[in-house]
């Protein structure tokens, strides 16, 4: 790596923003060259220290190591999910086995390991503070999951194993961005577009003219359910729509997921035999607060016959307005969202395209989700137009906390394209960490349609809430207050992860905080208390279906990572319909939230074994929502209390035992059940 790469040396612009003004594509794969030959060298330092282990030289030492390396992977990660091409593909697929393949010299080191097996023996002698002793608790616990303590043949084989999954995991990704990319849908005539808003009309020419089509281009969504189904009134070119979106990677072609995931699953299995489990489920959900792979499906299942009753109860009401117009037809996927909106329409004088006009994207962030951060945390924000991005359509913001003190960099990346993978996440660039005196860089990506140059961005109800449930995750890593890096933020199991971003929630339609962004586009008129009203009393409409789906796509994930070593999976397609089935979701006009050849989640994403956490993190995300009302809602003092107690606190302490400092209790299950009326369960 030459001095003049950017990821030489640490940046020196604010909060060590990446200097992306700077940064070319041909400079990852010397820096990702050079981060790993320093952290193995670093790692051998360490393991190979004359002197005794102690907390400092060991446990410390690893924590604080490959700077380098976490540098290039927080922004070449970041750009392959928002902004990716040929060449950070191609060394994507190059570099992931690498790193599978760093990371087990790690955990598999011998030495390294016999030092930290040496301190965790020793741990009551050591007289660690709380957050130390977690580290140390930690560290071994990772390294005994990685395999630390097997054999050196099962070793050897271990390492297989996780190069080859790194390989696969990268391979799902790309055949999914290439085949969503593919099956777009252009449309000639704008006739077949009835129903739909001049906005998302006009999105759609913009769509198509960039690929330099005629027409009107509807692009994909990661979930099966495509928004535009709800709005659409042509019942063909619905059709066309889902079954486009649910054709993505098993078509047969290049692209094709079914032969990867099946592998993907195979390897998993063997992979947790291996390391002393039944299945990787089992592996997974026990370094989570569920523990056990049958506490985490006992929760989906408990749910799923109350949630399918009232699907179906609602799946029997849309078939009658679908006879109104079809006579005779049988209700399909792609017509229930449409009939569910015309449902919503008669009972709630409420739709989206009434709701759009107050929905603007500016207005939603600004004086929306960044207002109510500064209502309860004190938090003040900057927009900041003097510092590089990594593509123009990204907005930066400073942070600053309640005594007017730097806090960190919020990066808002909202609209879709073709190089952007599906779905909505948030990443750091860097992690809060005293001990290296960092604060966080934050960002937030979204996946909605650009309006032509001048067009006001007009959001859905749905979009709105992904907007303020994406920046809860930010501020979990803006409002961070750990001593080691490892804790930083939203480094917490992973069904405890989505906890304080479905809180964030809560306040999309708190009063004060609804009337502050909810205004029309145009005239600046307030959303009309009559339709805010609609909103509240139309709050658990539609609940049957969202759970049914999620709950179908949790037991899928569920299913697959069940299944042992001796399991042999034929068919994909098949195997699926039966899991759904077995579990009791089979609703024809539900499909799953995802299908397995596009579960991103569980195959390219950290999710495996893990979509349950949704559900789960919800158990608490409604009895927090209790305790927020219960102590007058949206005060600085709640604030204070939520983020000292819980949300800055990070992964540096059993999360259950933050959730006792916060609520003073264990979490109770009835607000949950009655949020998505289920209390039957």
């Amino acid at each position: 790596m030459t001095p003049d790469n950017p990821f030489s040396q640490a940046s020196d612009l604010p909060y060590g923003l990446p200097p992306f003004d700077r940064i070319a594509d041909e400079h990852f794969g010397p820096a990702f060259e050079a981060g790993l030959a320093e952290h193995a060298a670093e790692i051998e330092a360490i393991a190979g220290n004359p002197e005794p282990a102690t907390f400092e030289n060991t446990i410390v030492a690893l924590d604080t190591s490959g700077r380098l390396l976490q540098r290039v992977s927080s922004v070449f990660f970041n750009l392959t999910s928002s902004d990716t091409n040929p060449a950070r593909q191609e060394l994507q697929a190059e570099i992931a086995p690498k790193l599978a393949a760093h990371s087990d010299a790690i955990h598999l080191n011998p030495r390294l390991f016999a030092r930290v097996k040496d301190l965790y023996d020793r741990r009551d002698q050591l007289g660690l503070d709380e957050e130390s002793a977690w580290l140390l608790e930690r560290t071994y616990t990772d390294f005994q999951r990685a395999g630390a303590g097997l054999d050196e043949s099962q070793q050897a084989r271990l390492r297989v194993l996780n190069e080859e999954l790194s390989t696969l995991s990268t391979r799902f990704q790309e055949n999914l961005l290439r085949d969503t990319n593919d099956l777009a849908v252009l449309v000639e005539d704008a006739a077949e577009l009835a129903g739909l808003s001049d906005g998302t009309i006009a999105a759609a020419r913009e769509a198509a003219a960039s690929r330099g089509a005629e027409g009107y281009l509807l692009t994909l969504n990661l979930p099966t359910s495509q928004p535009l189904l709800s709005s659409l009134e042509s019942r063909a070119l619905r059709e066309r729509l889902f079954t486009a979106s649910i054709s993505r990677g098993n078509r047969g072609n290049d692209n094709d997921n079914s032969a990867v995931l099946a592998r993907i699953v195979q390897l998993r299995a063997e992979k947790a035999a291996l390391l002393g489990h039944p299945n990787h489920a089992a592996y997974v959900i026990s370094d989570e607060t569920a523990r056990t792979a049958e506490a985490a499906v006992g929760l989906l299942e408990r749910l799923a016959p109350v949630a399918v009753a009232n699907a179906r109860r609602d799946a029997a009401e849309l078939q009658t307005y679908l006879e109104q117009d079809h006579p005779g037809a049988t209700l399909e996927p792609w017509d229930w969202a449409f009939y569910a909106e015309r449902v919503r329409k008669a009972k709630f004088d409420l739709d989206d395209a009434t709701l759009r006009p107050y929905f603007e994207l500016d207005r939603v962030v600004r004086d929306g989700v960044l207002h109510a951060a500064s209502r309860l945390y004190g938090l003040s924000f900057t927009e900041r137009h003097d510092l590089p991005v990594y593509h123009p359509d990204v907005r930066v913001f400073e942070v600053f906390d309640a005594d007017g003190g730097p806090l960190g960099l919020f990066l808002g990346d909202y609209y879709t394209r073709d190089s952007k993978r599906g779905g909505a996440w948030m990443n750091t660039f860097v992690d809060q960490s005293h001990l290296l005196g960092e604060r966080p860089v934050v960002v937030n990506n979204l996946n909605i349609a650009k309006p032509p140059a001048g067009e006001p961005t007009l959001l859905t109800f749905d979009e709105v809430t992904t907007l303020f449930h994406e920046f809860g995750h930010a501020l979990h890593a803006l409002v961070s207050d750990v001593r080691y890096p490892k804790f930083s933020g939203t480094n917490v199991p992973r069904d405890f992860v989505e906890y304080p971003s479905q809180v964030n929630e809560m306040w999309m339609l708190w009063p004060e905080v609804l009337a502050n962004y909810a205004k029309h586009h145009e005239t600046g008129e307030p959303l009309p208390q009559r339709l805010v009203e609609r909103l509240e009393e139309s709050a658990q409409y539609g609940q049957p279906f969202a759970t049914t789906e999620y709950l179908a796509a949790s037991l899928l994930d569920q299913a697959w990572h069940g299944l042992g070593t001796e399991d042999a999976v034929g068919d994909v397609a098949s195997f699926e319909a039966a899991a759904l089935e077995k579990a009791g979701v089979a609703v024809p006009a539900i499909p799953p939230r995802y299908r397995s050849t596009y579960f991103a989640h569980v195959f390219s994403g950290g999710y495996s074994a893990g979509y349950y956490s949704y559900i789960w993190s919800e158990v608490l995300d409604a009895d927090t929502v209790e305790w927020f009302k219960e102590n007058g809602g949206l005060k600085r003092e709640n604030g204070d209390h939520f983020r000292a107690t819980l949300l800055s606190r990070g992964g540096a302490g059993d999360p259950m035992g933050f959730f006792r400092d916060f609520r003073g209790r264990d979490p109770e299950i009835a607000p949950l059940l009655a949020r998505r009326g289920l209390t039957g369960a």
